[in-house]
Formats: structure tokens, sequence, C-alpha cells
């Protein structure tokens, strides 16, 4: 396979729109594709798996015509009572789900039947219990308020036999395993997990619990960025924090492209500011630092880095490479890091996100949440953006999007409205956990009035 990435952009560039970015991590993944490798699991075992291949309904959903609901069957052609009268039926049984009535049913004759239970032969229509007055076998109701058919499932109502159940590439949710499940289906085949190797740099960073000293932060982005990876179904490979050493960075570089199909970092390395820090990471691969027009973040690091323990492979310019992978067993964790063998090319793709707290799940959710649902073989989905009326003034600067974090209220007129959290600052990590929404100014727009619209993105389904 030969992945070709042609960008637009210089290694360096400079204000890339958001969409800009999008653009260009799509030219560097879609020749590499989704991880190919599969594996069969128990339903049970595969919530938030992706789907690897379409599921062809077996049988009918629901496999025979079965009542909505408690109440009495009959068949809609009965003779209709005399004008302006009530339907009397002569009740003869009682059918529950999952035991088929096999008895012969007569004129004027119905049975009680209950939810989910299989419609006996000859009847079509279910009167709910409570629209009858019932006198001992006897029952009587308004026949005219009720349509033939009506409060009958028919068979193959929902899923008919043959036809595509769910698609290849579907993130499977409790719904959907619930579908599967309906099927008969014990087991499903879905993609391997992506595997996400992360680690934050920076001399300053502390591990939680440990001594406080002067001039040094809690590392909290390692928590945040490794949150998000699971939460969004990855296999994520925690490999620390690292200093700014260029000895220690590229040995941690080098062990987190063997194990993993992509590298995730924050801090220094987004924006390659160091002379030795470029020069090591093209020693790799092929990287690129762009600058992007969008408040908070900025700084970010795109690249292919080789395998560590190939020699040097020669990724050629604008991230050209031959290449084939084979998959890392899925004993290799973070505990037992082992060199694994490769005997193929495909690089691991590096994804270098600013240091600063908001500005790395921001980016994350814009850039990363997309670039990993690709390689984990994940139907594209169009993000939801709504529209909610600003209930403050925002100042904004053409040229650049901005992304505030919000809350989403509704007014008294039952309209969506919504404010900032506060001061935005990208170190503010107290306004990501206090948001429900992120409020989104793209570039051409400019300050925002009490009372426009803005539009949002709701935090439930990106967190």
């Amino acid at each position: 396979m030969t992945a070709t990435f042609h960008p637009a952009a210089a290694p360096t560039a400079q204000n890339l729109s958001t969409a800009q970015v999008l653009e260009q991590l799509h030219a560097l993944l879609q020749p590499l594709g989704p991880v190919a490798e599969q594996e069969t699991l128990s339903l049970t075992d595969a919530l938030d798996r992706v789907l690897a291949e379409s599921v062809i309904c077996p049988v009918n959903v629901p496999p025979h015509d079965n009542s909505a609901m408690d109440g009495y069957a009959f068949a809609s052609a009965e003779p209709s009572s005399p004008k302006g009268g009530p339907q009397r039926l002569h009740v003869v049984g009682t059918v529950l789900a999952g035991a088929p009535w096999t008895q012969a049913i007569g004129p004027g004759e119905c049975v009680k039947i209950m939810t989910g239970a299989v419609m006996p032969a000859g009847l079509d229509t279910v009167v709910p219990h409570e629209q009858v007055t019932a006198c001992g076998d006897e029952i009587e109701f308004d026949a005219g308020s009720l349509k033939p058919g009506a409060n009958r499932r028919l068979c193959g109502e929902d899923l008919r036999q043959g036809e595509a159940a769910l698609p290849a590439g579907q993130r499977l949710t409790p719904a959907a395993l619930g579908l599967l499940a309906s099927l008969g289906l014990g087991q499903v085949t879905v993609r391997r997990r992506l595997r996400v190797a992360y680690f934050s740099t920076g001399d300053e960073l502390l591990s939680p619990g440990a001594e406080p000293r002067e001039g040094a932060i809690y590392d909290s982005n390692r928590f945040s960025l490794q949150g998000l990876l699971r939460r969004m179904g990855a296999h994520v490979l925690d490999l620390g924090s690292v200093p700014d050493e260029p000895a220690a960075l590229e040995e941690r570089l080098r062990e987190a492209a063997t194990l993993a199909d992509v590298v995730m970092t924050s801090g220094g390395i987004s924006a390659g500011e160091a002379d030795h820090t470029r020069a090591m990471l093209q020693r790799l691969g092929t990287v690129q630092f762009w600058r992007v027009a969008m408040r908070p973040g900025r700084p970010l690091a795109v690249g292919l880095l080789s395998p560590a323990t190939l020699a040097l492979n020669p990724v050629a310019e604008k991230f050209t490479e031959k290449s084939a992978f084979n998959p890392i067993p899925d004993s290799a964790n973070s505990s037992d890091k082992q060199s694994i063998s490769m005997t193929s090319k495909r690089p691991a793709v590096l994804l270098g996100l600013p240091g600063n707290p908001v500005a790395a799940m921001v980016s994350f959710l814009m850039f990363v949440r997309p670039s990993l649902a690709f390689l984990a073989g994940e139907r594209a989905a169009p993000t939801t953006m709504l529209q909610a009326l600003s209930s403050e003034r925002l100042r904004k600067r053409e040229g650049r999007t901005e992304y505030l974090r919000g809350v989403l209220t509704l007014n008294e007129q039952a309209q969506a409205t919504v404010r900032t959290t506060g001061p935005q600052g990208s170190a503010l990590l107290s306004s990501m956990v206090d948001a429900n929404c992120i409020i989104v100014l793209d570039d051409a727009r400019g300050d925002v009035q009490p009372g426009e619209y803005v539009h949002i993105l709701p935090m439930h389904g990106l967190i």
C-alpha cells in the first residue's frame, strides 16, 4: 500500500484555519486507512467497539405478528354491532407471551392477549383492556374507535430477514447491542481497538501525589486526555511524563512508535520551538508544526513516526510511505511495554497538542477525535451543531475560530440560551467542568451582542 500525503501547508504553516487543519489531517490519514485487524467478541464485551462488517438480518424482527399491548384480540371482519351500539364478543381464552394459541376461534369470539404474545390465526386487531367493559366471559367496546389492524405489530416490522441491520463502521451503543441480541446473535466481529500511546512533556510537571515544589504544576493533561481517549474506546498506553530533554524525548517517542498506532503528546513538542526538538523529530519520521487560527489552542504538531525497532525509515517528503502493518498483540500494555517486532513499515501517527489544559482538550475534540474515529474504522458522522441565543456580549476577533466554554439553558419562552462559564483562559480547567456546551464562533464572525444566535456544540457525545 502506498500512503501519500501532499500537504498544502509548509512545515511551519501559520494561521491555518480549522477547516484547513481537518483537510490536512484527512490527507495524512486517508492513505493509511483504518486498522484492519478484527476480532470476534461476545455482545457483553462489545460495547463501544466498531463493527468490522455489516450485520445482515438472519431473521425477521419481530418474528411473528404480535400484540402491541395488553387487551383483547379479535377479527376486524366481525359483524359490526347495531348502529351506535357497542361491539360484543365472547372471550374463549388467554394468550400469553411465549405460548402461541393453537385452537380455532369462531365468529363472535375473541381472546384476552398479553403484550408480545403471538396473534392467533385469523385475528388482526387488539382493543386495549382499558377500553373494554367486561362481564364474566363477555366484553363490549366501541369498535368504531378502532381501525382494522390496530395495536398489532407485524412480522418484520422492525427488520426484515436479509436486509442490513447495522453497517460496517457502526459504533456499538447499548441500543445497537440490543438490536443485535434481538436478531439472536451472541457474537459480533469488530475492528481491534486503536492503540494510542500518550505522554506529557515539560520540566515543570509533577505526578499527582508528589510533593509540591516551587515552579512546578501537577500534570492534569495526562488524566483529562487519557480520559477522552478511553471514552472513545481506545487502548491507552500511559507513558507518563517526560522532561524537556532531547534524549529522553527521543527514547520515549521511539518506544511509543513501536507500541502504538497513534502517539499523542501535550506540551512543548506541539510548537517545535527548539531546534534540537525539530531535528530529533525529523530523525524519527516527518513532522510538521502548524499554527492554527483558533483560541484556545494554536500550536499543533502532526506527522508520521517510524517504528522504533526499525532502522531509520526514510519517510519520504510530504508523508509518502509504502506501508503494511502487523498488529501489536493485545498482551502489550502499559506495564510490560516489550519491544514489538514489526515486519512492516506502517508509521505511527503523531499528534502533538498544546500544553495548556483547556487548549489541549479543545484541540483533542476538534481535531484528534475525528482523526481517531477514522483510524478506528468508525463511520463518519456529522457534528451536531445547534443554535442558541447569547445572553451576553461576546468579544471576538475576526480571522480565527474561538471556542468558548458555555452553559446552555432554556429561558421562560422555552428558547435555548447560552452564557459563558466566566473567564475563558486556556489554563482554566474548571471552565471545562462547569460547561455543558462549547460556543463556536467561526473565523468570519466579530463581536456578538446579547440576543444574537451563536452555534454551540453540546458536550454530551463529545466528552
